[in-house]
């Protein structure tokens, strides 16, 4: 995520062709607990599927005994997250709690570390790919197979349960077309004269998702490889020289008032700020750049120690089902089990049918190994980078 989580027809045509061709890699990777456990007397701390629980009814039971939920960074308007936890309040009684919605996926991994045996803790976290390896590397998350986990393409989750993907997007360009003259539609043309002061990232890219995978995108678009970032890092410098860059990091607030006319993030964020500022006289266009093409999922997953192991659990299967994995769609995101759904005949059509348009589409992705690379080499060049 970054904060703000810093988290046409053709495009609709490579989704049923194949899930938007998302086939990302998976991660590698309190008082209120003890007091709760599943059917037959296991701790739903050590719960490794509903089947422990003794079914779904059980787990569910299990939850509302618990009857809280502690959710970080999700903002409301970052893939329908807004919806999703209220339908889920609705469908099962169980408060949210949704802390810092503008924080980073390292603040994530912070309140883990930091709150440990905390009843504050989160109970769940939604981590950008590089978070969630360095996660599941830590020993921060506890192995959970939701009902549809085998529906999941294995190259989507660790095979243990640690983490899966949920849902994604490309990488895009976000602009305010009553501020910017032209908009920009490729990373090239964000060196342009044109931009001063204009290009803004959602978060910095050694704690936010969203930005490490602009980092990534701009390296495609510049001789960088999977293997090689650097070129990413190296054009956000020239960025900087360039006068173009804009250290605020977006937001709907900073967008709204028009401090970041020209947002890299993805695309189902920036297609969402068209939705949602049109009727505020905001033209906010967005294009996927055909020459740094680079697509991404987020990754679920439960915090070993969470205080209130059922309901993350039961938030989980909720977030597979077709009802969650439908939501996220709502919110212009592709899910994870997209395919499955379709052959299932679950999947929402016409959510489909809105999702951002993209001319070429990203086929290749990153490996655990490869991303967590990628993370090193921009956390130790980044601040030089964007310096002066």
């Amino acid at each position: 995520m970054s904060v703000h989580r810093a988290r046409s027809a053709a495009f609709a045509a490579v989704l049923t062709a194949a899930a938007l061709s998302l086939t990302a890699c998976g991660s590698a990777g309190s008082s209120s607990a003890k007091s709760n456990s599943a059917s037959g007397g296991k701790d739903a701390k050590t719960a490794t599927s509903v089947a422990d629980f003794g079914g779904m009814d059980a787990l569910v039971a299990a939850a509302k005994k618990e009857g809280k939920l502690h959710v970080i960074t999700l903002p409301r308007d970052w893939a329908n997250y807004g919806k999703l936890m209220d339908d889920f309040k609705a469908k099962y009684g169980i408060e949210i709690e949704d802390e810092n919605p503008d924080g980073s996926s390292q603040d994530e991994i912070n309140a883990i570390t930091s709150r440990k045996g905390q009843d504050r803790a989160p109970d769940v976290v939604d981590l950008g790919s590089a978070f969630a390896i360095s996660a599941g590397k830590q020993g921060l998350l506890a192995p959970y197979k939701v009902a549809d986990f085998d529906k999941i393409p294995a190259t989507m989750k660790d095979a243990g349960g640690l983490s899966y993907n949920d849902y994604g997007g490309y990488m895009s360009i976000g602009c305010d077309a009553k501020k910017v003259a032209v908009c920009p539609k490729t990373f090239a043309d964000l060196l342009k004269p044109d931009y001063k002061g204009m290009v803004a990232l959602n978060g910095n890219p050694t704690k936010a998702g969203a930005a490490f995978g602009a980092v990534y995108a701009a390296a495609l678009a510049n001789a960088g490889s999977l293997d090689n970032i650097q070129p990413g890092i190296d054009f956000f410098g020239k960025v900087k020289q360039a006068g173009n860059f804009n250290p605020v990091e977006v937001t709907p607030a900073t967008i709204e008032k028009g401090e970041t006319p020209i947002s890299i993030d993805w695309s189902y964020l920036n297609a969402g700020y068209s939705v949602k500022f049109k009727d505020k006289g905001i033209d906010w266009q967005v294009a996927i750049p055909s020459d740094g093409s680079y697509a991404q999922y987020y990754n679920q997953a439960v915090n070993k120690d969470a205080p209130h192991p059922a309901a993350a659990r039961l938030w989980e299967e909720y977030l597979y089902s077709a009802a969650g994995q439908n939501g996220f769609m709502g919110g212009f995101a592709t899910p994870a089990l997209f395919d499955a759904m379709k052959a299932a005949g679950t999947l929402d059509a016409d959510a489909a049918s809105k999702l951002p348009p993209v001319e070429k589409p990203f086929t290749t992705f990153p490996t655990p190994d490869q991303t967590d690379a990628a993370k090193k080499v921009v956390t130790e060049n980044w601040a030089k980078a964007i310096a002066g």
